[in-house]
Formats: C-alpha cells, sequence, structure tokens
C-alpha cells in the first residue's frame, strides 16, 4: 500500500494515498479500534446535507467564493448519495463530542472538492478541511444538527413499518372476529373475548406507539447550528444561523427552525432522550405482544394452540418435525436491545456538563442502532409473521366453553354466589358451566344460548329480562351439587296454641269451658273480693228489749 504523509498541529502520519480522509481521521482510526462499527448511513448524509447547506449560506452571505464553495456542494452530494461511505472509517466509540467523525467528515468533502478543483488529494492549499468546508461551524454545533436531523431522517423510515404492522393486525381482527375464546388474566381462565379483538387491541397498541414516535420528531426540528463553540455564534455573520438552517431544511426536506437559544441546543440532549424513550415504549409494545403470539401459538398438541403462525425453518436439530415461532423470538431480542440502548442514552443524555454534551457519539449510535433494527424486524414481523397468521376456531370454541369463567355471564341470572359454586363444581367435574347449569335447571336451553351468545357476552349489553323474569317466579333452587334432605316443619307455638283451641282438653262429661286470661281490672277485682271474704265480719251489738 502507497502512502501519503500529512502534517497537522501534533506532527506528521502517513495517511493511505487512495483515502479520501487525512490525517485527524487516521489518528482516530489508531486511537479508537474498539468495535469495528462505523456511522449510520443516515449520520454521513446529515453530515453531508449539512456542509452543503453551510457551503450554501456562506457563499450567499459573501464568506466563500463561487469556485470553493461549488466543489463543496459537489462533493457533499456525493457523501449525501452514500457514494463515499467506506471512507468514514471512525469507529462508533470514540472521543467525546464527535470531534473525531466531524473532521473524518471535513477531511473527505474536502479531498473529493481538491480533485474537483484539478487537485490531488492532501493538498490542502486548494482547499481546507478546517478553513474551508468548516467554515463558520465547530463540532459542538454541527454534531449535534447532524443526529437530530438522522434520527428525523431514520424515524421517517421506521413510522411506515409500524403503520404498516398495525394495519396488518387490524386485518386480522376483521378476520378473526367471530371466533370466542377464553380470555386470560393472570394467566388463568377468564371471561370469553373475540379472538378478533385481541388482534384488534394488538393494532391499537401500535398505533399509539406511532403517535408517540411521530410527536418524538418535532423537538428534533429545532436546530442550534450556528452557535459554534459554546452557542455563541462566535465567526459567524449575523445572518449566518438563519440562512443556514433555511438552506438546510431545503437541502433536507424536512420542516426545520432555527432554535431562539443556541446554548440550551448544545447543552440539553432532551429532544434525543424524547425520541429514545419513544423507541424504547415501541419496542416494549413489540415485546409483549411477540409473547403473546408465543403463547397462542404453543402446543402443537400440549400448548394453547389458538393460532398458527407460518412455519419457516425447522426449530430443532434433534427433534424431527418441531417448528419454533423463530419470528417473535426474533423480535423480542431486537426489543431487549432497544430497550438497553435506551439504557445507555439516558445515562449519557444525563451527563453533560455546563455548555457541552461530550457523550453525543454514544447518544447517536445508540438511538440510530434502535432506529434500523426496530425498522427492519417490524417489517419482518409484518411479512413473515402477522400476514400469515390463521386460527383454530374449534380449539378456540373448547377453550371458549371450557372456561371456569363462563360463569360469569350468569351473575345476573343466577346470582354471584351460585355462579361461584357452579364453577367449583365445573372444575372439579371437569364439565362445562354450561352442561351443569341445564342439568341444574338453572336456565333453560334457549335462555342459555342468548346469555352465552359470542357478540352479547364480549361486549357490553343488558341483563336479559326474560331470563331474569323466569328466575325470580321459580322457587329458590338448593345449592348447585349438594343434595338437601327435606325436614317436616317444626311446631312453632302459634301451632300449638292453634292445636289447643281446636282441640280444648276436658274434665269429666260435657265440654269444657275456654279459660279466658283475666284482664288487669279483673284481677283486681277478684283480689279485693277474696280480701273482703277472708276478713271475719264484725259482731253485731244484741239489742236488748226493754
Amino acid at each position: 500500500m502507497s502512502y501519503r504523509i500529512e502534517k497537522d498541529s501534533l506532527g506528521e502520519k502517513q495517511v493511505p494515498a487512495d483515502a479520501y480522509y487525512g490525517i485527524q481521521t487516521q489518528r482516530a482510526v489508531e486511537n479508537y479500534p474498539i468495535s469495528g462499527l462505523h456511522a449510520h448511513p443516515r449520520l454521513i448524509q446529515a453530515m453531508g446535507m449539512i456542509k452543503k447547506a453551510a457551503a450554501l449560506a456562506n457563499r450567499e452571505l459573501g464568506l466563500l467564493d463561487q469556485r470553493r464553495a461549488g466543489a463543496i456542494v459537489e462533493a457533499a452530494e456525493e457523501v449525501m448519495r452514500g457514494a463515499l461511505n467506506d471512507q468514514f472509517v471512525v469507529d462508533v466509540y470514540q472521543a467525546g463530542a464527535g470531534v473525531s467523525f466531524h473532521m473524518n467528515t471535513n477531511e473527505v468533502i474536502a479531498n473529493r472538492a481538491i480533485e474537483i478543483l484539478g487537485g490531488s488529494r492532501g493538498d490542502y492549499s486548494v482547499l481546507h478541511p478546517n478553513d474551508h468546508v468548516n467554515f463558520g461551524q465547530s463540532t459542538n454545533d454541527v454534531f449535534p444538527t447532524a443526529m437530530r436531523l438522522a434520527a428525523l431522517l431514520l424515524i421517517e423510515e421506521l413510522l411506515p413499518e409500524v403503520e404498516r404492522l398495525s394495519r396488518a393486525f387490524a386485518r386480522k381482527g376483521q378476520e378473526f372476529d367471530g371466533i370466542l375464546k377464553s380470555g386470560r388474566t393472570h394467566m388463568q381462565d377468564a371471561t370469553p373475548i373475540r379472538l378478533g379483538q385481541e388482534f384488534t387491541a394488538y393494532a391499537v397498541a401500535l398505533l399509539r406507539a406511532y403517535e408517540q414516535l411521530r410527536h418524538a420528531q418535532d423537538g428534533l426540528r429545532e436546530l442550534g447550528l450556528g452557535g459554534t463553540a459554546v452557542g455563541t455564534g462566535v465567526n459567524t455573520h449575523p445572518r449566518y444561523q438563519a440562512t443556514v438552517v433555511k438552506k438546510l431544511s431545503e437541502v433536507s426536506g424536512q420542516r426545520l427552525e432555527p432554535t431562539k437559544d443556541m446554548r440550551w441546543t448544545m447543552q440539553s440532549n432532551l429532544p434525543m432522550a424524547v425520541v429514545s424513550s419513544a423507541l424504547r415504549n415501541y419496542a416494549l409494545e413489540l415485546i409483549r405482544i411477540s409473547n403473546d403470539l408465543r403463547l397462542l401459538a404453543s402446543g402443537p398438541n400440549t400448548g394453547l394452540g389458538e393460532i398458527n403462525l407460518p412455519a419457516l425453518q425447522p426449530g430443532s436439530s434433534i427433534m424431527p418435525g418441531k417448528i419454533n415461532p423463530v419470528i417473535p423470538e426474533l423480535v423480542a431480542m431486537v426489543g431487549f436491545q432497544a430497550v438497553g440502548n435506551d439504557t445507555a442514552t439516558a445515562l449519557a443524555v444525563q451527563a453533560g456538563q455546563l455548555e457541552l454534551n461530550v457523550m453525543m457519539p454514544a447518544i447517536t449510535w445508540n438511538v440510530l442502532h434502535s432506529c434500523e433494527i426496530l425498522k427492519n424486524t417490524t417489517r419482518k414481523f409484518t411479512d413473515a409473521c402477522v400476514e400469515g397468521i390463521t386460527a383454530n376456531k374449534d380449539r378456540c370454541q373448547r377453550n371458549a366453553e371450557a372456561t371456569v369463567a363462563l360463569a360469569t355471564a350468569l351473575n345476573p341470572y343466577i346470582g354471584y354466589a351460585k355462579a361461584a359454586e357452579l364453577a367449583k363444581l365445573a372444575v372439579k367435574t371437569g364439565r362445562t358451566i354450561t352442561e351443569l347449569a341445564l342439568e341444574k335447571k338453572l336456565l333453560d336451553a334457549r335462555q342459555l344460548k342468548k346469555i352465552l351468545d359470542p357478540r352479547r357476552m364480549t361486549e357490553p349489553a343488558p341483563p336479559i329480562e326474560e331470563a331474569r323474569a323466569a328466575r325470580a317466579e321459580k322457587p329458590a333452587a338448593p345449592p348447585v351439587g349438594k343434595k338437601v334432605k327435606l325436614k317436616a316443619p317444626a311446631k312453632t307455638k302459634r301451632t300449638a296454641k292453634a292445636k289447643t283451641k281446636a282441640k280444648p282438653k276436658t274434665k269429666g262429661k260435657g265440654r269444657a269451658k275456654p279459660k279466658i286470661k283475666p284482664t288487669r281490672a279483673r284481677r283486681t277485682k277478684a283480689a279485693a273480693t277474696k280480701k273482703s271474704r277472708s276478713k271475719p265480719k264484725p259482731k253485731r251489738k244484741a239489742k236488748h228489749r226493754r
């Protein structure tokens, strides 16, 4: 390999002769052989857009000559198209703030522009990476702008895939709408639900995640480009900020606006934290839904087996005929990675100090990586899994009839207590709630058919008054599953008195007179009479005749 010699403030270094990058990039390659991972194509594209917008703004403001500005614009356009992606060789884990990647960009555009102007790579007397390509700019305002713009562009690619996945679940919701199955809460039987309702709910959850992602883009549109070193705009034209952001909006096709405070856009990475959080939330929904599909498809003989997932590949190196739910497994693993990326992003976002957050390369890599893997996984989830799902209608129906929570639908007609006893008996005997309700004559077959109608059971509906009235007219039924022995009615005091009145006891011949309970007045009079009778009468004095 042949080399050219380049020089910077630290000295000289060999650079591959055919490389468009220069000495500062070469130093970074040697300093940071960390992951072997390079910048995401959208970040490279965003950098090209910024350099083109800056050259156009500086030319318009008379700060850059027409010849050099034109060459920079042409070279930047090649970067935007991805024609020079192989020249961006700095590892994603690098010096703070992204200085190395930024200089990689400046050097690639400068050397390509030199060629366009007829010079040789490395001859910076023709056009310089710092003095011309980076005129009126700093890593501290360019890199935050680039990562925001790259995230904005990549989310634009993710959103259609999320929307398409949501629509695929919605179509399955319509297809499975008439299939009744057992609901499940706490991994236990619950009241029936339609399979279509489950899938429609998945569609809604994904639509809500879509809305969060769309909303998260808004914060990315506010840019501090033009703030240069610390957000004060040093070394820029007074009209540069407004002009360069306007040019960047035109170049990128995105609605962008200059911030009113360039300091905060340099200090804070809140917009990236919001995006990362929205990606995490979307990943959480994907993990949850993919796990549900794995459960519903479990089996085929010993699991739930209510749905069938497309068979994509043999599932075992030792068990013949085994088919695994490979796409939902993939979805979950990618989701875990996105959640981990968000944690790393959150730590980096809070790690800024004073006028700059130097952890921006880590923030950028994690957010863009999550966007990319979620985009590709979402597309595969739709095409290779969701669109090919079929339902096992008979299995769903059997499970719907077997769930003990079916007794809940009978609450308004037989009461909670009897419904609970019915459920316990169903668990004990293995028989269905419907069979037991008919056997115990709690409701007739016609009433049960209405009450347990799939549509009625899975939507709000008033009680069937006919069934309620019929139960009210019938005598109370004995407890479900228990035999009750009937006993003769116990004798009450009233019964004994009635018997006494009907057949009074008699002494001797004739009819006995009924005893009359004396009143208080009679008792008082009788007592007085008795007392007066008991007192001896006074003797009368004998009257002597004269």
